[in-house]
């Protein structure tokens, strides 16, 4: 048999390579997170409403002073997202690298075996989210599509050990 390390990466994907799988993979992690149950009977759009900021809203939020926790928390946790679907759709391991520092600015990588396949620069932290809940999932979802791109291109790369 063989491992998820070295099997092809049709043979090992989750999910049909249709459908987009990158709402579902961040839902799943925020429910993870969710140790005390809090989020337990709330539906899916009401746990990632956090991430959803109206112009007026993200106009509000000034950029000066140390960015708010729990938007660190939700930026960690959108990357990581990233990288979670691309580890179900090709069974190669994603590594998310998020490191913004207490000004707002950093940087989000993601590495499958020695290929980058994200690197974005963070700027003004404070404020990120996004207008509405379809344009988190399609951002998130042009991430995976950019990353499986990355992966399909460079597969040896991708599949060489660190």
């Amino acid at each position: 048999m063989m491992s998820a390390r070295t099997a092809p990466a049709a043979a090992v994907s989750q999910d049909p390579p249709a459908e987009p799988i990158f709402r579902d993979s961040l839902v799943r992690l925020m429910r993870a997170h969710d140790s005390y149950g809090v989020w337990e009977g709330k539906s899916d759009d009401q746990i990632l409403g956090g991430y959803v900021l109206s112009k007026e809203r993200r106009r509000s939020i000034p950029v000066v002073g140390d960015p708010d926790p729990k938007v660190l928390w939700r930026i960690e946790v959108f990357y990581t997202a990233v990288g979670y679907a691309l580890t179900r759709r090709t069974g190669l391991d994603a590594t998310p690298i998020v490191k913004v520092s207490v000004e707002g600015f950093g940087r989000a990588l993601i590495t499958v075996g020695r290929l980058v396949v994200l690197s974005r620069a963070l700027r003004d932290v404070h404020r990120f989210g996004f207008e509405t809940a379809a344009a988190l999932t399609g951002a998130g979802d042009a991430l995976v599509a950019d990353g499986l791109d990355l992966i399909q291109r460079f597969p040896a790369v991708a599949r060489e050990a660190v």
